[in-house]
């Protein structure tokens, strides 16, 4: 799986983007077919609580699957994200 990770209006960490790319290639052990994954996670309004946005989508064969989550940490709203995307991932298994 190819992974891409971007930042929006912040400086990202190499902390911060090892942990992306590991929590999110724990998704192979869910479905093995993913092609990519893309991973936007956004700095909303620096003054308020629950500012962190963490968006990801995945290329899969068939319909692309997408997650996106704030909460206060970027790498609580990776993993409500990723949590989405392995219920989702679930569902697409159990479809084929």
């Amino acid at each position: 799986m190819k992974t891409k990770v971007q930042a929006v209006n912040f400086d990202m960490t190499e902390k911060l983007q090892e942990f992306v790319e590991k929590r999110v290639a724990k998704l192979e052990r869910f479905y093995a077919e993913i092609i990519d994954a893309e991973i936007v996670l956004t700095l909303e309004k620096p003054e308020q609580a629950n500012n962190k946005k963490a968006r990801i989508t995945l290329a899969i064969k068939g319909p692309d699957l997408f997650s996106e989550k704030q909460a206060d940490s970027f790498e609580e709203a990776v993993v409500e994200a990723c949590e989405a995307l392995e219920r989702q991932l679930e569902k697409h298994k159990e479809r084929k």
